[in-house]
């Protein structure tokens, strides 16, 4: 996840890690930050904060738009405009003018990649993925070294091999995997993606 520079009310010229998690904490700032990133075009476009509020309301309700009730809307409408679009323009990821009612993305928010690290079942995070392998690397590898068998059956260079092609293999699924969680990218928020899947 980067740091961006922001241009919001905040004023501090970034956004602190420190902030974007403390945004990224409520589930319906990120829903939010997804619809934004998703929908607006560039740092320029301005987005009605009653539609804002409409699509939030439809993903936490898990229903289509058109079934969002009055009372859903409103509740939806009433939070983003008093508590969390303000936090949000304070961070300087966005710029919301509660005046007119629209809300739209600063560059710092198109500069944040952003990405959701979502574990259900008996998935594991990808830190700790990463660091199996890197023990299941070292063991090959000083088998290999100390000529346990049948380790000394193919040439050392093939162990070598079959190691890097293991990380690289590892790390496409990464990219796949993160472009896939990644807030703004697809129709539904990743976490949502997720619990469906």
């Amino acid at each position: 996840m980067g740091v961006a520079s922001a241009t919001g009310r905040g004023g501090t010229g970034h956004v602190s890690e420190n902030e974007l998690f403390e945004v990224l904490a409520n589930r319906r700032r990120r829903y939010a930050l997804h619809a934004l990133k998703r929908d607006a075009e560039g740092a320029d476009e301005q987005v009605d904060l009653g539609t804002l509020a409409e699509q939030v309301a439809a993903w936490e309700n898990e229903v289509d738009l058109a079934e969002v009730s009055y009372d859903e809307r409103k509740r939806v409408y009433t939070a983003l405009q008093q508590s969390h679009l303000p936090k949000m323009d304070e961070a300087g990821i966005v710029s919301f003018n509660k005046d007119r009612g629209v809300v739209e993305p600063t560059p710092a928010m198109e500069d944040v990649e952003i990405y959701m690290d979502v574990i259900h079942g008996n998935e594991i995070p990808w830190s700790e993925y990463y660091l199996g392998l890197s023990l299941v690397s070292a063991a090959l590898y000083a088998a290999v070294w100390l000529g346990v068998y049948p380790f000394t059956l193919l040439p050392d260079l093939s162990w070598g091999v079959f190691i890097v092609v293991a990380f690289l293999v590892s790390a496409l699924a990464h990219r796949y995997y993160t472009s896939e969680m990644r807030l703004g990218a697809g129709d539904v928020p990743p976490e949502m993606e997720r619990e469906s899947s």
